[in-house]
């Protein structure tokens, strides 16, 4: 999902199964937060889940934030400009700003924690999204920090939104405790993490924007159950829900004390398919694979509706998407004849690993692609254990027999870099990254780095456009859609919202 996976983290807006839990019924002064699944870290920048990056969003804060507009607003750093090359940014840093330890946030703090990530020996899940087109940052005096880039980067101030570029109490980092105790700058800080049950969160009395807006506690639980989830909403047991499950839409629409909120996501679910392993290995029988899967049958069967068939690597909403895009219909008969070209007349058998809430996806897969002759044996596993198995490398993959990883990934609003560069560059192959299947072309790597470093808008949505075009015909993936964006709320709460992916925002949230 956005997917993410975890033992290098990457954030699948898919949900990872935590067991079932039932939170404590609400109360005047708690919101109550339920979400698909269990948080991956306490450290922003080592995972990159989008409902890991929702539940830590109250604690951390970067030197830029996003407001409900998705304008990019001052946070950490009050001001700041580029040089005339476009690659050295200096920031002007908010002054009277502590960690929730009482660590002194300054200059030095903020280059503790970008210099982790230049780190490779930390092996922190989100540093590559950096290491790219980071060269380094430094402290020009006590509260100012230049950043000086490899390349021109215009996506550089969204992605300092993001999880890597969150700031975290240096001092808590240095003592290795901060994947288990939260502690940033935030409006709220942690109270309690039971694992396996809950989160806690209570307003930070001293935090430097004022008396944070919110309830004065959030409690978060988790479950990959959707009637449990439509449970606790219906009894009041949970204000808000993420994502709430698209089964139950109808009928929470219907209901006077719920709400419902439906906006355009930019996670797109797909199949990721091994490119090293016979006989999918030959794009032929990618493609295939693709004129196999009946996508609208999906969206109606698994998405009920709430959801748009993928023609295009990219979400409608992402800048650079090409809507004319109709690469694969779904006929069954031009399967088997590009299966009957690669070799295999009476088809094959292949496998593919899917988390298990997304287990409905591989049987619809299974019942379409046998029509072609393609026996799909389908592993349904807990989220952690198929977040191993999605990031081994390709020994790995071949040992255990996996073909393929059913997963999702989502840029959110922070440009197509972040979508192309983790799945289909060729040196973001896992375990290093989230290009499950170990595809590898040169042509789209060098329109990728090209397009990363082309600040006319018009020009690098073009590049994208291209690059799209070699996703579509080399087919590494079964793209299958892009879902809405789905959540909850009991009637009576007010202020939550969702960037584009599926991240909620509750931190001023007041029911």
């Amino acid at each position: 999902m956005t997917m993410f996976l975890k033992s290098r983290r990457f954030a699948l807006a898919s949900a990872v199964a935590a067991g079932l839990v039932f939170p404590i019924a609400a109360s005047a002064g708690t919101l109550n937060v339920m979400q698909t699944e269990a948080p991956r870290s306490m450290d922003p920048g080592d995972q990159t889940a989008t409902y890991t990056a929702a539940l830590l969003d109250p604690m951390y804060e970067g030197l830029v934030k996003r407001d409900p507009d998705l304008s990019l607003k001052p946070a950490l750093a009050t001001e700041w400009s580029a040089d005339a090359s476009g690659l050295v940014w200096t920031f002007k840093l908010r002054t009277d700003v502590k960690f929730h330890d009482g660590t002194p946030f300054d200059a030095d703090a903020v280059v503790k924690n970008f210099a982790r990530h230049l780190d490779t020996k930390r092996g922190l899940a989100a540093s590559g999204r950096l290491r790219t087109f980071l060269e380094a940052v430094t402290a020009v005096d006590p509260m100012t920090v230049q950043f000086k880039l490899k390349t021109q980067y215009p996506a550089f101030l969204a992605l300092l939104t993001t999880g890597p570029c969150l700031i975290v109490s240096p001092t808590a980092d240095a003592a290795g405790t901060i994947g288990a105790k939260a502690v940033g700058t935030g409006p709220y800080k942690l109270q309690e993490y039971k694992s396996g049950e809950y989160v806690l969160q209570v307003k930070n009395t001293e935090w430097w924007g004022g008396a944070p807006k919110g309830e004065d506690e959030v409690k978060w639980t988790w479950t990959p159950e959707p009637s449990v989830m439509n449970m606790a909403l219906q009894t009041g047991d949970a204000d808000v829900i993420n994502p709430f499950p698209s089964a139950f839409a109808q009928q929470v629409k219907a209901n006077p004390e719920m709400q419902l909120s439906t906006t355009d996501g930019s996670a797109v679910f797909w199949v990721s398919l091994n490119t090293r392993m016979k006989p999918l290995d030959d794009v032929r029988v990618r493609q295939a694979l693709n004129y196999a899967t009946d996508r609208e049958g999906i969206v109606k069967a698994f998405m009920q509706g709430y959801a748009t068939p993928a023609n295009s690597p990219l979400a409608p909403v992402t800048p650079g998407y090409d809507k004319s895009l109709a690469p694969y219909t779904y006929d069954v008969e031009k399967a088997k004849q590009l299966l009957k070209e690669a070799g295999y007349p009476d088809g094959f058998a292949m496998t593919t690993i899917v988390q298990e809430q997304e287990a409905r996806i591989g049987e619809l897969l299974q019942a379409m692609w046998a029509k072609a002759g393609v026996k799909l044996e389908v592993r349904k596993m807990e989220g952690g254990v198929w977040s191993k198995a999605a990031f081994l490398d390709p020994a790995g993959k071949e040992k255990d027999n996996i073909g393929s990883s059913i997963a999702s990934w989502s840029s959110g609003v922070n440009g197509a870099d972040l979508q192309f560069r983790p799945l289909y560059y060729s040196k973001s192959a896992s375990p290093a990254g989230a290009n499950l299947g170990f595809f590898s072309d040169p042509k789209l790597d060098e329109l990728i780095d090209k397009a990363a470093s082309t600040l006319d808008d018009k020009a690098r949505n073009a590049i994208y456009v291209d690059a799209q075009k070699v996703v579509n015909e080399q087919a590494p993936h079964v793209l299958l859609y892009t879902k809405q964006d789905l959540f909850a709320t009991r009637a009576g709460v007010k202020g939550a919202w969702v960037i584009p992916g599926g991240l909620i925002v509750v931190k001023e949230a007041r029911k």
